[in-house]
């Protein structure tokens, strides 16, 4: 079956911009509709280009996108068609109680989570901040916008709409100064009408160790849900306790890096449909991606308000600049605007300000296009000398994108925690895989590559493997 371009597909609305976003869009909504049945096959984007008066570029990266995602499949010089997409048996309708081992140790090579500082504009935020202390308001010695300035919110809805596919309205982004806050907030709003034993909340395992010790401080039973290469397994946990909360990241799951296939993210939002859970949605460093576009994010296409959307500014520019956002759920949505008034978890007035003219005059967008291609050279470079100086006694996470590489020990005797006290010794600030696990982990190190040059590469791999030996030369002396 050819699917008729003009009058089955979409209409493309010029004067709203982002074509190939509107026509990857709407591609994917008849798709999760199951108006575009499995198998069936889309116009070449020659034809459906020449039907809608679009640039065959812009049909073809529309295509990339849903093909990269899963919703469509091609053979090599053959049509697109419709992937498969098993039902998830829902109808998809249109750190914490102690400051962790990387917040100590911000400055050290291979500090996992922590972007290159050095390369921070730091001439454009000083004048943007500047100017903005030039103009101080009566309104910005008050109390401001406890929620966030709503120009801010616009600007920054603008961007990921786009970057990530979250579909929300400005009203629904709430400012944090941190993800964690959003996280300690979002988690216990979620928990606190609970029934006393139903505060179970799955988490991935492995898993971010800062939001699992927040969760637990916010009274949450955690339940460990595996990843494996395709993402959190929700079908390994049939048997668990329903969950009244969900913390994941599908787009770059943290420590592995491994991307959520699509059959997992339907099947997560089943669960979610199914028990009334919360989703909570780590965007952390999803803006980098080094072998095509980011994965849209699961909030894009969450249609039951399930998915709470975390992210921040921090992460892909400094810790330091203190500002993070939530995508809320309408439902919660009153509910998190009266506690962050309450807690006063407002962001000061000049930093969402000066954040709102970088975001307007283009330098986010121009941050991420730079440093993209120099994260990526340092990935790289980094992945193939561990390989090289490690061999087959260290297995590596696919290194396609974000800022830290997981390096997976093959001897799972090994004991990652003494080998990272070995090198904070020498100068490097690792963390410990298996202390990601809330059981017994594979062993393994997290190694953050932003600040790491490429020609300081070899010099970190030759120190992980000196001391991998070293430590298999201790064990094999105790035994």
């Amino acid at each position: 079956m050819v699917t008729d371009a003009k009058t089955a597909l979409v209409s493309i609305d010029r004067a709203a911009g982002d074509l190939e976003g509107q026509l990857y869009r709407a591609l994917r909504g008849r798709i999760l509709a199951r108006v575009l049945p499995a198998e069936a096959r889309l116009p070449s984007t020659r034809q459906l280009a020449l039907s809608l008066g679009l640039a065959r570029s812009t049909v073809v990266s529309a295509y990339g996108r849903l093909k990269a995602e899963g919703y469509l499949t091609s053979l090599a010089g053959g049509a697109s068609r419709v992937a498969a997409i098993a039902s998830p048996g829902v109808a998809v309708v249109q750190p914490t109680p102690a400051i962790s081992a990387a917040a100590a140790l911000p400055l050290l090579p291979l500090t996992p989570g922590v972007p290159d500082l050095a390369s921070f504009p730091t001439a454009i935020w000083g004048r943007l901040l500047a100017a903005r202390a030039r103009r101080v308001s009566a309104a910005d010695l008050g109390y401001g916008a406890p929620l966030g300035l709503p120009a801010l919110a616009e600007a920054i809805l603008a961007h990921i709409a786009v970057s990530r596919g979250v579909v929300a309205d400005p009203d629904q982004l709430v400012l944090f100064p941190s993800t964690r806050a959003a996280i300690g907030l979002l988690a216990r709003l979620a928990l606190r009408d609970a029934a006393p034993g139903h505060h179970a909340a799955w988490m991935e395992e492995p898993g971010y160790l800062s939001a699992r010790q927040i969760l637990q401080d916010a009274g949450a039973d955690l339940v460990p849900v595996p990843v494996d290469e395709a993402g959190m397994n929700v079908d390994s946990a049939s048997g668990a306790a329903s969950p009244k909360l969900i913390y994941v990241t599908p787009s770059h799951q943290y420590p592995t890096g491994m991307t959520m296939s699509l059959a997992r993210r339907l099947a997560l939002l089943a669960v979610a449909q199914r028990t009334g859970a919360l989703i909570l949605e780590d965007d952390y460093d999803s803006e980098f991606q080094f072998d095509g576009r980011p994965i849209a994010a699961l909030q894009g296409i969450d249609q039951s308000g399930v998915v709470a959307y975390l992210g921040t500014l921090s992460k892909v520019l400094a810790p330091g600049v203190r500002l993070a956002y939530a995508i809320v759920p309408r439902s919660l949505l009153l509910a998190v605007q009266q506690a962050v008034r309450l807690q006063g978890l407002s962001v000061p007035i000049h930093i969402q300000a000066a954040c709102l003219e970088f975001l307007r005059e283009g330098h986010f967008r121009a941050h991420i296009r730079r440093m993209t291609p120099i994260y990526a050279a340092r990935m790289t470079a980094f992945r193939d000398t561990v390989q090289y100086c490690c061999g087959d006694a260290i297995a590596t996470g696919p290194g396609t994108g974000g800022l830290q590489l997981a390096l997976w020990f093959r001897d799972e005797a090994k004991d990652d925690e003494a080998i990272v006290q070995r090198l904070r010794s020498q100068g490097y600030g690792p963390q410990a895989l298996s202390s990601m696990h809330l059981a017994k982990g594979r062993p393994g190190l997290l190694c953050g590559i932003a600040g790491l040059h490429a020609d300081k590469a070899e010099h970190a791999a030759r120190a992980i493997a000196a001391a991998h030996q070293e430590q298999r030369l201790i064990n094999g002396a105790a035994s």
